[in-house]
This record gives C-alpha cells, structure tokens and sequence, in this order.
C-alpha cells in the first residue's frame, strides 16, 4: 500500500463517532493535510472532498486546480483534505487497529455512509477551530460529501461544488458496485469476508479495478486510443491498459476499505430520512455549482440537471470532454474556468442578496 504523505497529519478525535446505520466507533482517527494559511476572522476555509480511492492529498490528484488566482489558491484559502472515515490512508478504517490493539477491523469494520464521512469532517474542522467554510468541493464520491454538507450542515457553509455526481444513487451505479464486490469475493484468497494479512485478494481488487475503469471513461475513448492494436506480446492494448491499472490499484488499496466505501455510495440519498427527495433539494439554501460531464457513463448528465433543476440556488455547468467521467480529474483547466466563473459572479452576487 502506498504510504502516507510525510506532510499528512493525524488526529484522534475526542468524542465516539454514532454511525447512522447503528453502533459507534471509539478512538476514531482522522489524517488531513492543509495548505495556505487561515485569516484571522478564520473564513477563508475550503474543503475538499476526494473521490472512491483518493487520500488527502490533494494536490497530487487535483493540480490544476492549485496555484496563484485558481480555484484552490494556496494564497488566499486555508484549504483542508481528510482521508474520508471507511478508506486506508490515515483515518480510521478497516486497516485500522481496533481500540485496544488487539487486531485490526478487516472486514468488520461497520458500515458507514456518506453522512458518517461528513460528520467525521465536521468534527475535524472542530478541533481546529473552524465552524464556517468559505467552500466544499469534491467530484464523485467528493462531490456527494459536498451535497451532504449542503443539506446537513448550511449554516457552516457559503457555497458548494460538486461535481459528476448525483443526490442519490442510481440503480446503474450500485449494480456496477456490486459487480465490483463479487469479483473481490470471488478471489481465492477471499475466506467468508477476511482474507490473511500476508495474502490479501490482489486479483478480486484488480478485477473490480478493471470494471471500474470501464465506467470511468467510456467507449469511445478505448476505441480512440487503442483501437485493434496489440501488444509486441499478442495482448490487445486496451487489455494492458486495464491489467495496469488493476495492479496499480492493488499495491496501493485496500479490499474492505473498497467494499466499505462503495457501499457508503450506495447508500447515498439526501432525501433519507428527512422526507420526499426532490423536496429536500428544493430546501437546499446553499449556493451549489453543479459541473455535469458531457461523455460520463457512470453520472450522466441528466442526473446533474435534475439536482440543478431542484436546488434554488445553483448553477449548472457542463465540462464538454471525450474522456468520460475522469474528466475531473483530466480537463482540470475547464473545470478551474467554470469555478472561477461561478465564484466571481453567481457566488458573489447570490450572497450579497
């Protein structure tokens, strides 16, 4: 698994985290990294919320959107990315030691929601003092922690991004989930939900790798890039792309932390529990820039224009890119250009009113 960032910090929290969905967990960790300074009214807080298998570190997976007058200005915000509850890069999950010491939570780890992760970010920002946020940003599974923020917590934030994602998710996306899950089930390593610590399932993980890497970008793109073409070695390219990429994957993750997680995303509906869905968005009293992507597979645009058309106070952008859902993360100057937009004309007129 990769390692932490040296810069990354960890704190405990004081308090036992209620999960939603019942039980609680003790001595809960929470790894974070910031950048730029906070003012003294302490309201230049941003937050960014990372993706499925992110960590804190966000200017190595977001770096267009860092630097002098972008998004994230180093300059002028005191930004802020923790490792979300259930992952396996420094908060508390199922690679974690369990209070006491007497193991780590493998698969027993509980299940936790989007809702949790933002509660665990909540208290974060507590304990440094921070009870208002200038902006929550995040994509995907980032983006559905900036809603949860919108809807659970407006009087600690100004505005919000989110970012190819949905308020609930889709029958198509937990399907998708559960294919990933049972190809790590499914490997051999796998015994009743735990696996050896030495052995971990490394095939099951690199396979839903592979399944997820043909959501995260779309027809099109494989033909365009690799065609027909094969290896020197007689494999097609588009099968060493995804070989790859599942390789990479298991020698940086974990296998329960990926279930956890892609369960917590199941899960996620904003309308749970506190009435009918479209009318909790239409008591969403944040200012919200929705950003659609034209060739995602995964979180169609048409999900995106249903939040915008729902929540009062948003704006609806759409980064027109072939590369499928990962445009996030790879049309990062279009994606900077429409948040600047918003920030300097439908944020700062929307809250002067």
């Amino acid at each position: 698994m990769r390692a932490i960032d040296s810069r990354t910090r960890t704190i405990t929290l004081a308090d036992s985290v209620d999960l939603e969905f019942g039980g609680c967990l003790d001595e809960v960790r929470v790894a974070f990294r910031t950048w730029g300074c906070l003012d003294s009214a302490r309201s230049n807080a941003v937050l960014v919320c990372h993706a499925l298998t992110g960590s804190a570190d966000a200017d190595r997976w977001w770096p267009g959107l860092f630097g002098t007058g972008k998004t994230l200005d180093p300059g002028r915000d005191f930004i802020i990315c923790s490792n979300v509850l259930g992952s396996c890069y420094g908060t508390s999950g199922p690679t974690s030691p369990t209070p006491g010491g007497t193991g780590h939570y493998g698969s027993d780890f509980p299940e936790v929601s989007i809702r949790d992760m933002v509660e665990v970010q909540r208290l974060l920002l507590d304990s440094l003092g921070i009870r208002r946020l200038r902006l929550v940003i995040g994509g995907s599974l980032g983006g559905m922690q900036a809603l949860e923020w919108a809807v659970g917590a407006p009087d600690r934030v100004d505005a919000a991004i989110a970012v190819a994602t949905s308020g609930r998710h889709s029958p198509w996306c937990i399907a998708v989930s559960e294919a990933q899950r049972a190809a790590i089930r499914a490997d051999a390593a796998w015994r009743g939900g735990h696996y050896p610590a030495d052995r971990p399932p490394e095939h099951g993980l690199g396979a839903a790798r592979m399944m997820a890497m043909c959501t995260y970008r779309n027809q099109a793109v494989f033909s365009e890039r690799f065609g027909r073409a094969q290896t020197p070695e007689g494999v097609f390219q588009s099968e060493s792309y995804l070989h790859h990429h599942a390789s990479k994957l298991a020698r940086r993750f974990d296998a329960n932390a990926y279930i956890t997680l892609t369960r917590a995303m199941d899960s996620h509906d904003l309308g749970r529990g506190r009435g009918q869905y479209d009318n909790v968005l239409a008591g969403i009293t944040v200012p919200i820039l929705v950003v659609a992507i034209s060739s995602d597979m995964l979180y169609p645009p048409r999900e995106q224009q249903e939040l915008a058309s729902w929540i009062p106070r948003s704006h609806l952008a759409e980064l027109h890119s072939p590369h499928g859902h990962d445009a996030f993360l790879i049309d990062t100057e279009e994606l900077d250009s429409h948040i600047r937009h918003f920030q300097s004309t439908h944020l700062r007129r929307r809250l002067a009113s």
